[in-house]
């Protein structure tokens, strides 16, 4: 059982993860802290569950070798690896490609969950997370290639899970990414082919979810791409936001993980 009463975050240089109110991670953010991804369990991304995106491949859909549009969920694993916190700094692989930056809300799955109808879902979610789900640009849609999506650091969390209760319309939550001085970036979790009750459903129709578990909702078409020097603030709903900033290799070197 992954349960919690307010909210749950990991501060830097904390042995766990606090269970605090509203109050107490607005006054930690506002202070400026770094922290850990509040959760530890596998972490699954889910590709085309935004309707921009399917669009965006038109007639590729119906193409070899797949032929229709995709008839089940499709996840990939961010590894653990991958995983950081609120204020992470980011290298960049390759800084003419730029890194995408992918907001998706995290479900996570408060118990073991096995064949769940969609109309008992949300009894198996604890809460809610903001996720950076990061990634090279890359044309390959159907085979994410794990060099694209799983290096060092492409998978944010946080900075704090929010117990479910607090969030009461998660397919009705505006995203917004801020990034540098450009134009902030928009969307919302409406736009999902299936919302988070579908996509619970969907998913462990062949597969158990387990306690502590993340799931996203998808990355939304057209997220923006981040440089080196690049600063972005994530931001879905009421829930606090989450900053990534983003390094070259250099600059890198020598940190502490």
């Amino acid at each position: 059982m992954f349960a919690l009463a307010d909210y749950l975050l990991h501060p830097e240089g904390d042995a766990l993860p606090r269970d605090v109110d509203a109050q107490t991670v607005a006054a930690l953010l506002a202070r400026g802290v770094a922290c850990r991804a509040p959760v530890s369990g596998a972490v699954y991304g889910t590709l085309l569950n935004d309707r921009a995106a399917l669009q965006a491949l038109g007639e590729a859909v119906h193409a070899a070798p797949y032929k229709a549009p995709p008839k089940a969920p499709i996840l990939y694993l961010k590894p653990r690896n991958t995983l950081a916190g609120h204020r992470a700094r980011v290298v960049v692989p390759d800084n003419a490609l730029g890194v995408e930056v992918g907001a998706s809300l995290g479900i996570v799955i408060g118990r073991t969950a096995t064949r769940v109808g969609a109309s008992e879902a949300f009894g198996y979610i604890a809460g809610y997370t903001l996720v950076a789900d990061l990634s090279v640009p890359h044309a390959s849609v159907y085979r994410p290639s794990v060099r694209f999506r799983a290096r060092d650091g492409f998978c944010v969390i946080g900075p704090a899970v929010a117990a479910a209760r607090h969030v009461a319309a998660p397919d009705a939550l505006s995203i917004e990414v801020a990034l540098g001085g450009r134009e902030v970036f928009t969307a919302n979790t409406a736009s999902s082919v299936r919302n988070v009750a579908q996509l619970i459903a969907d998913v462990t129709d062949f597969m158990t979810l387990n306690a502590g578990d993340v799931i996203t909702l998808g990355v939304p078409h057209g997220s923006p791409v981040a440089h080196v020097g690049d600063t972005a603030t994530l931001s879905i709903g009421g829930l606090p936001p989450l900053e990534v900033s983003f390094v070259g290799a250099k600059e890198h070197a020598g940190e502490q993980p």
